[in-house]
């Protein structure tokens, strides 16, 4: 793992280390190398422009916290070494920060562009995440039909697009867990046959002034 400090200021590491708090999570265990994983990110996108995003004080708010905001729907994936596919993934998100406040949890991010897949095998070579890989791929080319309990996406498409990108890797029991803004309901009437909303939670994001909701889809 990457020992070296990340060269960020006390106010970042103050709000990401309160964020934590407010999401549950032990800043004590897991902010050290979430930070590794954010100096990273900001080093190499400069060259590579992984993400619109510049400011490492907005990437805390607006790609660690929103990416953990969701940690509570992956706890019982964690416990018993579950299986979830990230799909459209960019640089990571929310796949690499859920690999490393939840050990156990298997985490295959997908993503077709080559820049964003190689950024992510060396964070994952320097941060040590063992249970997580890269599938270089466009979501409906992946080729593991029913493997995953979860599927998860972020900012990625309507839910109706997602289930047909991405549907097939999931177990006949599994879920999509879907990371969306305001309530999807335009999303949810127009959900293709077969598939239904289990539940719909709204979820907070420490230092974000916007909805956020967390949409799990089941088959029927």
């Amino acid at each position: 793992m990457n020992t070296t400090p990340a060269p960020f200021d006390a106010a970042l590491r103050r709000t990401l280390d309160d964020g934590l708090v407010a999401l549950a999570l032990d800043p004590a265990a897991v902010s050290a190398p979430l930070l590794d994983y954010l100096a990273l990110l900001v080093r190499w996108n400069k060259t590579y422009n992984l993400t619109a995003v510049r400011d490492p004080h907005e990437m805390v708010v607006k790609h660690l916290l929103d990416s953990l905001a969701m940690h509570p729907f992956v706890d019982d994936l964690a416990a018993r070494g579950g299986t979830l596919a990230d799909l459209g993934t960019g640089p990571g998100l929310p796949g690499i920060p859920l690999s490393i406040v939840k050990p156990g949890l298997k985490v295959t991010l997908v993503e077709s562009n080559g820049k964003k897949a190689r950024f992510m095998r060396e964070a994952i070579r320097q941060l040590g995440l063992k249970d997580a890989r890269v599938a270089e791929s466009r979501i409906e080319a992946v080729d593991e039909p029913g493997a995953y309990d979860a599927i998860t996406a972020r900012a990625l498409a309507t839910l109706p697009l997602i289930l047909e990108l991405g549907g097939h890797l999931l177990k006949p029991d599994g879920r999509l867990l879907a990371m969306k803004g305001v309530h999807p309901a335009d999303e949810i009437a127009a959900l293709p046959p077969g598939w239904t909303v289990e539940a719909s939670h709204p979820m907070r994001v420490p230092g974000l002034d916007a909805e956020r909701h967390m949409v799990v889809i089941v088959r029927r």
